[in-house]
């Protein structure tokens, strides 16, 4: 089978939102490739092992493929594509001045191949991603996560997913519930409970990540304490309202002890006061997908709120932050 690839060049600050158009026009699959420069750092605390070669992208830019089965209509979804790229301006978002490119690739070109780069990845000294299709021994106390992310966003090597699951790790105690909003393939929701948490309610409003989350919690023989719901935050709200102070099918008993959210800064926004209305008094927030340049709005937003920041930290050009509920 012949497929059909589009190509953006643009910055590694636009790639959340522009795969997430990718993702939306219907595209297979999608591939992301940062700049691999000698300025960019790299953790190697833990041991890390990194096998791609330093490309030539330069520092700051990435390139985002979408594959697009045969009998597509490109022209349209490209243009659609360029249209939706353009109003990410209005969210203050530097697309880097982007260039498209479109080609035919065979299935073998593309559908397997960027297996070969994700390996096992060390993230703390307790938590270990694996792809399902590697072998890998783990040492004592070492907690594995079966991942195949799939089409759906998030193998962990993402700098704002690391930054969360470090978080995590510090927060979780055992026996919360969670909330995880935007899960992607379920990694922060995988993650928490097997460092102890309770119950587990992971939301994506993307049938895929749905599909993907559930299938990865089973990988990991979680499907028991993790709840994979179609849905945002206000229509768990409003579900819970419904049903009273019944877990319901939310799997977890609002309001809850901690929530976490890898999304845009933007999104985020959105919903603060909901998040602020689900936690209970003393509850953590660990908010994460913020550019360094978005923080302090965020920041705002979650003091207005009611929320107290308790931590602050980055990594590359992403910011996680850790706020309380008094």
């Amino acid at each position: 089978m012949r497929w059909h690839e589009v190509t953006v060049h643009t910055t590694e600050e636009a790639i959340e939102m522009i795969s997430n158009f990718i993702h939306e026009l219907g595209a297979g699959g999608v591939s992301i490739e940062e700049s691999g420069t000698l300025n960019k750092q790299r953790d190697t605390s833990l041991g890390q092992w990194y096998e791609l070669p330093l490309n030539d992208i330069p520092e700051g830019r990435a390139v985002i493929k979408g594959y697009f089965s045969e009998g597509t209509d490109m022209e349209a979804i490209l243009l659609e594509l360029k249209r939706s790229v353009e109003t990410l301006s209005e969210y203050d978002i530097d697309t880097g001045e982007p260039t498209y490119e479109l080609k035919e690739v065979d299935d073998e070109d593309w559908a397997n191949a960027w297996k070969q780069y994700f390996k096992p990845l060390r993230i703390t000294d307790r938590l270990t991603i694996k792809p399902t299709w590697e072998e890998y021994t783990p040492g004592p106390d070492e907690l594995i996560l079966e991942l195949d992310p799939g089409m759906a966003f998030g193998t962990g090597t993402h700098a704002t997913t690391a930054l969360c699951l470090k978080t995590l790790e510090r927060v979780i105690q055992g026996g919360e519930d969670v909330i995880d909003v935007g899960t992607g393939s379920g990694v922060l929701a995988i993650a928490a409970a097997k460092l102890g948490a309770g119950r587990v309610l992971a939301l994506d409003l993307d049938p895929v990540s749905v599909s993907s989350a559930t299938e990865n919690a089973k990988l990991n023989g979680l499907e028991r304490q993790i709840t994979v719901k179609l849905s945002d935050l206000l229509q768990v709200i409003n579900e819970h309202r419904a049903a009273g102070a019944s877990e319901g099918t939310l799997g977890v008993k609002l309001p809850v002890q901690v929530v976490v959210a890898n999304i845009l800064a933007e999104i985020i926004l959105m919903f603060v006061d909901d998040v602020y209305e689900v936690l209970e008094s003393g509850g953590t927030y660990i908010v994460s997908g913020i550019i360094k340049a978005k923080k302090a709005s965020v920041e705002e937003a979650l003091t207005a709120a009611g929320f107290i920041i308790t931590e602050r930290h980055e990594e590359q050009d992403w910011v996680v932050l850790v706020a309380r509920k008094p």
